[in-house]
């Protein structure tokens, strides 16, 4: 029941991709004038910066009430919240509802992996937490093909889909999740710094996708940069000095941890540039369906949970370091693949499907064991809290990822664009090659966890104490 919900989360990032074009032609059409890329980039974005703004929140509310009435209540909004995508009359309605859609997510990501933490012993935490990541490679192996099926109807059902999973979820969570008890006292996380992380990440994805436009010199673009370097610094500094801060950056001193944070948002944006890109050139330059495109996206993301499954046993024994590594290597082979090969003339057997076996090897060996690594280096009753605040990196690294495609391609998608898909492609490439290394660096830095994380200032309790 737990992994029906993250099931429901993650098919929705795979399916709304596929549906991006459909929704742009769809709002063009019955509202005039064309939707640029750009634009439409905020249906994805909008929902990323709201969820990495709230999760770390959402985290902590878990800790503080109990995983179980937050995750239940986090199943609901995103239901809710699904059936007014399904109903949006116009572009920006969508995004709106987009950000609450987050809210919803939320409150149940870092609490279902806490509520799973807790049915298995600690020894068994590492294959319990990359098992709940295979569930997001399972969605994504379905989401294309079912995105592609559901836009052939309308687009808006890539929406509706999410509605009677959301109820069958809270149903039978009702009935078989135990009650839970508060487990913390004292305030919520810094709700200011949650405003002042979002400012800074819409402002500066704004200006990613404003900039080609307006020009990088213009006063917009770089009073948007300015914003973002503000309300960012404005974030770190708070964060240093707040009590009970967004972010706990005293967990970063785990050296595991910390590198392993640094690796899943350099990862998430070489991860966000292929998956939109691929979706943009099957349906913008090779004029393929929906359907066609799913279809042809399905061999990589089914690959993810397979891979992750088969190496469960190596990541026991030769630890996350080595497969991260590799997984990053294999990404960076596959987004060479695709610079070096790909052809505004359908060539999907010598571009698309070596790249895909290539990149879903490298995530399946990557972003499972780059979650896995972070969340068990924790303090145990640090898990809905830590798992957040890497699941928060994960989607500002989507929304930076997304943004830095746009700027690189432009507002406009057609053949015309090919070199600047490659630029994209190599940026991806450059930027898995740094994952490699972040996996070099999480195999010398394993072997310091315990002792750093032995220390008393790493509690939550002993850093307020202290202050």
């Amino acid at each position: 029941m737990i992994l029906l919900a993250v099931f429901m989360t993650n098919l929705d990032l795979w399916i709304v991709n596929v549906a991006l074009p459909a929704m742009g032609s769809s709002f063009a059409s019955s509202q005039g004038g064309a939707t640029t890329l750009g634009s439409l980039s905020w249906v994805l974005n909008a929902y990323a910066i709201a969820l990495a703004a709230l999760l770390v929140v959402a985290g902590r509310m878990g800790d503080r009430i109990g995983q179980r009435p937050v995750f239940l209540a986090g199943v609901a909004v995103f239901t809710l919240a699904s059936l007014a995508c399904a109903l949006a009359p116009d572009l920006w309605i969508l995004v709106a509802a987009r950000a609450l859609q987050a809210v919803g997510a939320a409150a149940q990501l870092p609490t279902s992996l806490a509520l799973l933490l807790a049915t298995v012993p600690t020894e068994n935490r590492t294959h319990a937490t990359r098992n709940w990541a295979a569930v997001g490679g399972l969605a994504a192996a379905t989401g294309p093909v079912a995105g592609g099926l559901l836009v052939q109807v309308d687009w808006r059902w890539v929406f509706v889909i999410n509605v009677p999973i959301g109820i069958a979820t809270v149903a039978a969570g009702l009935r078989v999740l135990p009650p839970t008890t508060r487990r913390e006292d004292g305030r919520l996380p810094d709700v200011l710094g949650a405003l002042l992380v979002t400012v800074s990440v819409a402002a500066l994805s704004g200006a990613l996708v404003q900039a080609p436009d307006w020009g990088w010199s213009d006063s917009r673009s770089l009073l948007l940069f300015a914003a973002a370097l503000i309300s960012g610094a404005a974030f770190v500094v708070r964060s240093l000095r707040h009590s009970h801060p967004l972010f706990e950056l005293h967990l970063l001193r785990l050296p595991s941890f910390g590198t392993a944070s640094i690796g899943t948002f350099v990862f998430g944006v070489a991860f966000a540039i292929m998956l939109l890109s691929n979706v943009l050139w099957c349906q913008e330059i090779w004029h393929w369906s929906a359907l066609r495109t799913g279809v042809a996206m399905v061999p990589g993301p089914a690959l993810v949970p397979v891979v992750t499954v088969l190496t469960a046993r190596a990541a026991r024994r030769l630890g996350h370091g080595p497969l991260i590594t590799v997984g990053g290597l294999l990404f960076a082979a596959a987004m060479l693949w695709r610079a070096c090969f790909a052809s505004v003339r359908p060539a999907y057997w010598l571009d698309l499907l070596p790249s895909q076996v290539l990149g879903g090897v490298g995530v399946g060996l990557t972003l499972g064991t780059l979650v896995a690594a972070g969340v068990s280096s924790l303090p145990g009753h640090r898990s809905a809290t830590g798992s957040a605040l890497v699941n928060s990196v994960r989607q500002i690294s989507a929304t930076v990822g997304v943004a830095l495609l746009v700027a690189v391609v432009g507002a406009q998608v057609g053949p015309a664009q090919r070199q600047e898909f490659r630029a994209a492609w190599l940026v991806a490439a450059a930027l898995a090659l740094v994952t490699a290394v972040v996996g070099a660096r999480i195999t010398r830095g394993a072997a310091r966890d315990r002792l750093v994380r032995d220390e008393p200032n790493l509690h939550a309790g002993s850093v307020t104490e202290a202050r």
